[in-house]
């Protein structure tokens, strides 16, 4: 079940809905198109929503007002840092509204400073509502989160709730 919608009794296209509306994805390695702005970047999801090119641009430029990254929308990946691909794959993850994010591995490619950025960014996501679920392998990333589950060999070791999550101001 999810938001209300039980997703085991779809076919494949209706399940492809879903995961476009409901799930936002963010990769380690950005998976941005190497040939399109960021704008365009995060518009692509809304392409398979059916939504006019108008609407698009208006609401991608909203999820990169939304990552602080305006004044780079017309760039292309190879024309930014680690850390902007990074909030352009944030952006784009965000740009249908999903109730869900789904990131493996979102600092891996990062520094500690881009690094703590993104953690920031997903806490102020986080406090507006969206479920977060980041895989990781680094502890002080896993820090931030409200539980974790550790995996070993395919099987949970462990489930906790941490009770003092990092937080930034």
């Amino acid at each position: 079940i999810l938001n209300g919608i039980d997703v085991s009794k779809m076919n494949d296209n209706d399940l492809a809905e879903v995961r476009n509306k409901e799930i936002g994805f963010i990769f380690q390695s950005f998976n941005l198109l190497p040939r399109y702005s960021a704008l365009e970047n995060v518009a692509l999801p809304l392409i398979y929503s059916g939504e006019s090119k108008k609407e698009r641009d208006i609401r991608a430029e909203g999820a990169l007002e939304s990552v602080d990254l305006t004044d780079r929308m017309h760039h292309k990946p190879n024309e930014l840092s680690g850390g902007q691909r990074q909030r352009v794959a944030v952006a784009r993850a965000l740009v249908n509204k999903p109730s869900i994010i789904l990131a493996d591995e979102p600092t891996g490619n990062l520094d500690s400073k881009t690094s703590v950025d993104i953690m920031k960014l997903f806490q102020d996501i986080h406090n507006k509502g969206n479920t977060i679920i980041v895989v990781t392998h680094e502890e002080d990333i896993a820090k931030h989160a409200h539980r974790i589950i550790r995996l070993r060999d395919g099987l949970i070791e462990s489930d906790e709730i941490n009770p003092n999550p990092l937080r930034h101001s």
